[in-house]
């Protein structure tokens, strides 16, 4: 049995879709859900959910369909039981840093100022109806953190509804996988080397679960000889620095999103005794010295 494959860029991510049965049409069904997702999220379309209720902050409330309404209630959820290390107002905040920059400067502290008031969880209300309101005016929303793997997973279920036993959904290394390879081996996932993203550092067999890394590969600062990561603390404003990357394994591609933004942002002590109060969730820490720390009940493989 040979499984079919789909490359394609989309959510500003290289996508690839992998199912075992033999249904090209469900490939280009999973295109179209991403598609669809994508146009209800996306911070740059002025007619997306994302960009009304970023135009309405501060004035008043935005009616949203009820998945949009859903999907908040569970970010603001994570961002209760991570302490605020996760937070999708934090818009404000990444405006300042530019990592695609190679002078990138470090903002003026009246700016951050600023925009730290702009951000926290606690100014985004959730009324009824399905009615969203950001309470300060100039509050910018953003799904980046779990917006890949909310896709994921719907997809997955697309696909499983339509019969799909086994498949993956890999948005640039966030990616759901269930069932098994068309040989009947268990899917793995390998975990780039931090120093070197080409080559491989471990490897772990996944069934029925979803894993995200995020790390400071590509998109970074330095400042006086230390590295500063792409995730930038919620609370204080300023990007996190000692972490190279961390991988989350969980039921849901949306959980282990957004969670290795959190745990990022937490540190390997609270980021990990979070983790190991989490049913059926594990991670991996590589810090900057490349000390890899791992969660209780995790099984990894070093590369040979």
């Amino acid at each position: 049995m040979q499984d079919s494959r789909l490359h394609i860029r989309l959510m500003g991510s290289d996508f690839e879709l992998i199912t075992t049965d033999a249904a090209p049409q469900r490939l280009l069904d999973g295109v179209v859900e991403i598609k669809r997702i994508e146009a209800l999220l996306t911070e740059f379309n002025d007619t997306s959910v994302t960009a009304q209720l970023n135009a309405n902050a501060g004035m008043q409330p935005v009616t949203v369909p009820s998945e949009v309404y859903q999907l908040v209630q569970r970010c603001l959820h994570l961002s209760a039981i991570t302490q605020g290390a996760f937070d999708i107002s934090a818009g404000a905040l990444k405006r300042l840093f530019n990592f695609k920059q190679p002078d990138l400067q470090w903002p003026e502290a009246s700016a951050l100022k600023q925009a730290l008031q702009q951000t926290g969880y606690r100014y985004i209300t959730l009324a009824n109806n399905n009615q969203i309101f950001l309470q300060k005016k100039g509050m910018h929303i953003g799904f980046g953190a779990i917006g890949k793997g909310y896709a994921a997973d719907k997809v997955k279920a697309l696909w499983i509804a339509a019969g799909a036993t086994s498949g993956v959904i890999n948005a640039s290394g966030d990616l759901t996988a269930w069932g098994t390879q068309a040989d009947g081996s268990p899917w793995k996932i390998g975990i780039a080397h931090p120093d070197d993203p080409t080559k491989m550092l471990l490897w772990l067999p996944i069934q029925n679960a979803s894993v995200a890394t995020s790390g400071n590969y590509e998109q970074y600062i330095e400042k006086d000889g230390i590295r500063y990561s792409h995730n930038i603390d919620p609370r204080t404003g300023k990007p996190v620095p000692y972490i190279k990357s961390v991988t989350v394994i969980s039921p849901s591609a949306e959980l282990s999103d957004a969670l290795a933004t959190a745990v990022t942002v937490m540190g390997p002590s609270v980021g990990l005794d979070l983790v190991n109060q989490l049913p059926d969730v594990h991670c991996i820490i590589i810090d900057s010295k490349n000390k890899v720390f791992q969660s209780e009940n995790i099984h990894i493989h070093a590369k040979a």
